[in-house]
Order: structure tokens, then sequence, then C-alpha cells
């Protein structure tokens, strides 16, 4: 398919730069796949479109504080964003502006806390990076890298460098209740919604819950850049389903049940790990998983989303679910109705067939 397959107008105001407060107060857009019909809830309202013996399944992927600011010795601004921790201790980074720098030159960051030594730029455009405790001259620590660095916001949310009350409400906004796993450069963002209030009404109504691990990584900031989606290739992503949660996939199925994904990344994580009878199996790896039209659903028969950026993967792998043209619709009527787009914006809940 084209990627402009995939496009659509969004005005600037219905970008949210900032979440929904309570959580749960977001918009939700209810939409049966099966019947065309469509409601208009809130996210608080979730409990009453789920049945017991539904399991919801989430994205326990924790946002590392990966976006890192500072100055080369020469004046000029650098920002780096440290993707992912290599076995020898360096970091994988993306880096701007990444051509200036040079092996060797070292960064001084978040106001002389962080160093960056400069190592080697690969193929791809990203740097291997040191990062150092300025105060020890030795390898920053997990603690260290979280008490200075920046939560890795997308583009679309507007930051200054400097100090804003924003920088550290994003935080705790900017993580979901369930995130337990250090490693993400973005947040699985349909999680974003739920607060204590709703797990517990969940599980009052009967809905069981389990976890996948899916690290968000560097790729949901690229844009795709073919114009077939056959060309593109997806980024890769390290995830990890266990026993407990594929047993619970299978209890599910056995009960008839409906699985009910909090995210496209947990989706992807499911549709990675699938079985030929709609069950999963444990599985931990890296996925570079591209779904997009006319692939089909093997595990997933509800989902819970954000409204995407246009052509993107997220976008595509929605309207693999409900299809493109209805998808798009969607958006529309969401778009006419003032529903918040993206990370912070408001969400939709697609019911797929009964299996």
């Amino acid at each position: 398919m084209k990627v402009s397959d995939f496009d659509y107008d969004l005005p600037a105001e219905r970008v949210a730069e900032v979440p929904a407060e309570p959580r749960d107060s977001a918009r939700l857009l209810v939409h049966d796949v099966a019947s065309g019909r469509t409601e208009h809830a809130t996210v608080r309202d979730l409990p009453s479109f789920l049945a017991s013996g539904d399991l919801l399944v989430v994205n326990d992927t924790r946002v590392r504080a990966a976006r890192l600011l500072g100055f080369r010795a020469s004046g000029g601004a650098v920002e780096l964003l440290l993707v992912e921790r290599e076995a020898s201790g360096r970091w994988r980074a993306l880096v701007k502006p990444a051509g200036r720098l040079k092996p060797g030159e070292e960064v001084v960051l978040e106001d002389g806390a962080l160093l960056a030594r400069m190592h080697a730029r690969g193929e791809d455009g990203e740097w291997r990076v040191e990062l150092l405790s300025a105060a020890r001259r030795e390898p920053a620590t997990d603690a260290e890298l979280e008490r200075h660095g920046r939560m890795p916001l997308p583009p679309y949310l507007h930051r200054p460098r400097g100090d804003d009350p924003r920088r550290e409400l994003d935080r705790a906004s900017y993580q979901t209740l369930f995130a337990r796993s250090l490693g993400a450069v973005a947040a699985p963002t349909a999680g974003l919604h739920f607060t204590p209030a709703l797990v517990d009404a969940l599980a009052a109504r009967g809905v069981e819950r389990a976890t996948v691990t899916l690290h968000v990584g560097e790729g949901t900031f690229r844009p795709v850049e073919v114009d077939d989606t056959d060309a593109h290739a997806m980024h890769s992503e390290a995830y990890e389903l266990s026993e407990a949660t594929a047993a619970a996939a299978r209890a599910a199925r056995a009960r008839r049940g409906r699985v009910v994904a909090v995210g496209t990344t947990s989706a992807r994580t499911l549709e990675t790990c699938a079985l030929p009878d709609g069950s999963v199996e444990a599985r931990a790896g890296a996925t570079r998983l591209f779904i997009v039209p006319p692939r089909k659903f093997q595990v997933v028969d509800v989902l819970l989303t954000n409204f995407h950026l246009p052509r993107s993967t997220l976008l595509m792998l929605v309207s693999a679910f409900a299809g493109r043209e209805r998808t798009l619709a969607l958006y529309r009527e969401a778009i006419e109705r003032g529903y918040r787009f993206y990370s912070y914006g408001d969400a939709m809940l697609l019911v797929g067939e009964r299996r």
C-alpha cells in the first residue's frame, strides 16, 4: 500500500500538550467493527464496554529519562537521545547536530552533571557514546541518568531548553501506572489513561489483567520515509511475554473472554507471540513485526489506542485492525468533535468481531 493512503489533516490546536486530569477523564471514542456503531464516552467508562472474563493486556515498560541537553566546548548546543546501552557499556544515541561532533570530543550535559564522550558515528547515523558522571569521571549509573535526564517527549510536545515547571510534571505524566521495566524511549501512550480507580473498577467488573514488556524504541520518533509500505524496514524493539501471560491468554480463550490490548505496543507483542489457535506462547527477543492492512489479527479482539500521527506505523496497525477507510473516517469524526490527539490526547476503543 502507499504510505500516502494513511495521511490526514489535523488542525494544530487538536494536538494535546498536556494530559487530561484526572487521567481517566480523557474522552473515549468507542467503535464496534461488526455493527459499525460508534459511541462517545470517557476512559473511566471503559468497564461498561468490557465484560467479565475479558483479559486486559498492558505494557509494563518504563520510560528512561534519556533526553540530555548540553554544550560543546565551542558553546554550540547539543541534544542526545540515549537509545540503548550496549554490552560495552557505551550507548547508542541519536545526536543533534550529529555531523559537527568529532570522535573523542566531550560534551558537557545538564548543567555539568554528566559528560558524553563521543566515540564513533555509525552508518545508521547513530553515535556510540560513553556517558560519564562529571563528578566521578566514571560511567553514569541509571540513578544518575534518571536524576539528571529529561523525559524523551515526542517533538510535537513543545518544551523549552531551560527551566520549565512542566519538566517535572512530565516525569510523572509520561509514565504509565503499570511502568516497571526500565528501557523505553517513549511511553506506551494508551496506558497513560489508567488510574488506580479505573483499575479497581475493571477488576470489580471481572476483567482480568496481564502484562507484556515491549521497550518502545527510537523508531517511534522516525517518520516512514518510503512511498510504499512494502519497502519500509520496521525498527527492532525488545519484548518479553511471560508464561503467566501466555497462560492467562489461554484461559481467556477457553472461557470465551476477549483479549483486550492496551495500545499498539501490547498488540504488537501479542501478535509477535501468536499461535495458530489464537493463543500466545511465552517468548522474549526482538520484534520487527510490521502490522499493516490487509494483515489480520490472530490474538487481539479489542484494541484501546490513542490517535496517532499521519503516515505512522501506529496508524497503519490500527487500520489493519479496523480497516483503513473506517479508521480514517473515525479520525475525521474525532477531529470534528474536538478530540485531542497524540501522546497526551484522548483514546479510541475498537471492538473487533467475536471469534
